[in-house]
């Protein structure tokens, strides 16, 4: 094989993933990179079920405190897990315009179901949610009947989750995620009143909204921006061989000519 197709192979590796939707393939699988959002978020949602890394406080299902879920995170970066060091939490954009805790509301907000999410005021679970993976809120946006609008799903529950495990499902696994700390596009944020409190996302009904610490919730791990931006070490030395053997094809071709 000559010099040029050693570079090619090694430009193949960086370039073998390939795109569903807006969700792109990473670590052999276990994170998929959201071109929407450019994070990357890990294939199990529930690693935590099975892997607390030490931290104690977090029960069968790998749910816990808000508190502890920032333990957890700490661990896994200590641990660099997949090689990575700077996972967190999602984050999420407080609008401060609907007052959560009086008003569960039904679109366009930051609080309830059909929230925003699509542009600078997206949240990132609620993009993954809604537009990624396609998922309808459980309660409709017209308040036609009950007490959020007319429900849109046969049953209550995530309907889309691939490429994902540990999301929940729609019959006996109800799942609600924590979120990181939130941004503000409209201060003061009027709907987080005390450090007590922190927001969530419920896979189960698209339902977005702020509860106590101290209630036992799901932990989701993503890292902002691109992990495959930095070659794993297998493919650095890939493509260290190729240079190397370049540059020493082209010295051993100044010496013989």
């Amino acid at each position: 094989m000559n010099a040029n197709a050693l570079l090619v192979a090694g430009g193949l590796v960086l370039a073998s993933a390939t795109a569903e939707a807006a969700l792109h393939s990473r670590l052999s699988g276990q994170a998929y990179y959201d071109d929407t959002l450019n994070v990357t978020w890990l294939q199990d949602a529930s690693l935590a079920a099975s892997n607390d890394f030490g931290v104690s406080g977090i029960d069968a299902q790998g749910r816990m405190t808000w508190d502890t879920a920032q333990a957890w995170i700490a661990a896994m970066n200590g641990a660099s897990h997949l090689g990575v060091a700077t996972w967190r939490l999602p984050h999420m954009v407080d609008i401060g315009n609907d007052g959560c805790l009086d008003n569960f509301a039904r679109q366009n907000t930051d609080c309830g179901y059909n929230v925003v999410s699509v542009g600078a005021d997206a949240a990132e679970m609620a993009s993954m949610f809604y537009d990624t993976l396609g998922n309808l809120a459980y309660w409709g946006p017209s308040p036609i009947s009950g007490p959020h609008g007319t429900p849109q799903l046969p049953t209550l529950g995530i309907q889309n989750t691939s490429p994902f495990s540990g999301l929940g499902n729609n019959t006996t696994e109800f799942l609600i995620f924590w979120y990181d700390l939130q941004t503000t596009s409209n201060p003061p944020l009027a709907d987080l009143p005390t450090p007590a409190n922190a927001w969530y996302f419920g896979m189960p009904s698209g339902g977005q909204r702020v509860a106590d610490k101290a209630t036992l919730y799901s932990a989701w791990a993503v890292t902002s921006g691109d992990v495959a931006a930095v070659p794993v070490p297998g493919v650095a030395w890939v493509l260290g061989s190729a240079l190397g053997f370049l540059g020493w094809t082209r010295r051993s071709h100044r010496r013989n000519s």
